[in-house]
């Protein structure tokens, strides 16, 4: 695939066209006609501003942007669809997600990124920008990294740290598989799923739904069932392989495939349709490895009753835009000081629930961009937060 772009600006390609200069602005909220405003703005009156924020660090979240900023933190090392492209080739990236989080719920979002790939830079760079922002979104960091990445800036932060790579596309997945269920006339319990693909989506996967309360599930990688008896396991693998395949499987995706009810694809590949073919009746596919999913929605229809992918070109697009917009404005109006499994099951539900009354197999979960969406994340969210004792406000 060539990536050589003519020098004429006629024969540019309107996705390029569309991207000139860059998607986002900085704009003022305040008035800035003349000497007055200026007085305010800046000095002398900012001073005042900035003393009483020195003698109490909550009244930043009154006082400045805090309150509904949040930092969008890559390495670019995986970039959706394109793997590990650099920091510079990943802004576009990062920029479209800044503007999705503005548009969608009102939060102002800075992309950031950063020259450097080793955890312990990432960690110390992050935390040292973190005073400026009410939240970080770290995005396109490759497993396992990002596991111990989000961990420590968990630990060392005060604000909400969300690797939406994970729990963006959990929470969308749970929201989908709950009215898939509904669909289908099952509860989660009576389900059992298989993850294909064991990287950071696919674990994050895993573990909300045995959260909510899968009846069972069996993640593979591309060696096979993640099992307890496997040597090559790394940490996160490992306990998820404590924490899940109750039945005791092993060998290779086609053998937990068989009478599986749910197939949920984060494996990065199309896969051969003879695997599906196994799958029990009544079956939920969501093959949601992009820009090609494990299989495409007209063969899945063959196995399986109710179908979704990452795309939005077929029904049922499980789209983290649905989820991390609300997640953050949730967590950014109670100031929480992390976001909770409490606080992802809630948007989960929160998200589910805004279609519930018109679910079809090809609609188990809304438009990208229906309204709805957003304000009722933001509202569950922070409801759990309370709930889970980490609201400040």
């Amino acid at each position: 695939m060539t990536t050589e772009l003519s020098p004429s600006a006629k024969l540019e390609e309107p996705v390029l066209a569309y991207h000139r200069a860059g998607k986002m602005e900085v704009c003022a909220t305040v008035p800035l006609r003349g000497a007055e405003d200026l007085s305010l703005a800046y000095t002398p009156g900012v001073a005042r501003v900035c003393s009483a924020i020195a003698e109490n660090p909550e009244l930043a979240y009154e006082y400045t942007w805090k309150s509904s900023s949040v930092a969008v933190v890559t390495d670019g090392t995986a970039v959706l669809g394109l793997g590990d492209i650099g920091p510079a080739a990943s802004l576009p990236v990062m920029e479209g997600k800044a503007i999705l989080f503005k548009q969608l719920a009102g939060v102002n979002a800075v992309p950031i990124a950063l020259d450097c790939t080793d955890p312990d830079e990432i960690v110390e760079t992050v935390a040292r920008l973190a005073p400026a922002f009410g939240g970080i979104n770290l995005e396109d960091i490759s497993a396992p990294r990002c596991f111990e990445i989000e961990r420590r800036l968990q630990e060392r932060l005060d604000i909400p740290v969300f690797h939406d790579d994970q729990h963006g596309t959990a929470v969308v997945t749970l929201a989908a598989l709950w009215n898939a269920a509904r669909v289908t006339h099952r509860e989660l319990a009576d389900l059992r799923a298989v993850v294909a693909g064991a990287g950071a989506s696919g674990i994050a996967v895993a573990r909300i739904l045995l959260d909510a309360g899968i009846g069972d599930i069996v993640v593979c990688d591309s060696k096979g069932i993640v099992h307890e008896g496997r040597d090559d396991l790394n940490p996160a693998k490992q306990s998820l392989a404590r924490d899940s395949n109750r039945a005791g499987l092993t060998g290779s995706i086609g053998t937990a495939m068989r009478g599986a009810d749910v197939f949920i694809g984060l494996s990065g590949s199309p896969m051969a349709e003879e695997a599906f073919r196994g799958l029990a009746a009544d079956a939920i596919v969501f093959a949601l490895s992009n820009p090609d999913p494990e299989i495409l929605p007209d063969a899945a229809r063959r196995y399986a009753s109710v179908v979704g992918t990452g795309r939005s070109d077929f029904p049922n697009q499980v789209n983290n835009v649905l989820a991390f917009p609300g997640i953050f404005a949730g967590a950014l109006q109670v100031r929480a000081t992390r976001i909770t499994e409490s606080m992802k099951l809630a948007a989960a539900r929160a998200l589910a629930d805004v279609v519930a009354e018109e679910l079809t197999p090809d609609r188990v979960l809304p438009d990208s961009f229906d309204a709805r969406v957003a304000p009722a994340v933001t509202r569950a969210v922070a409801d759990a937060a309370r709930r889970s004792g980490v609201a400040r406000v």
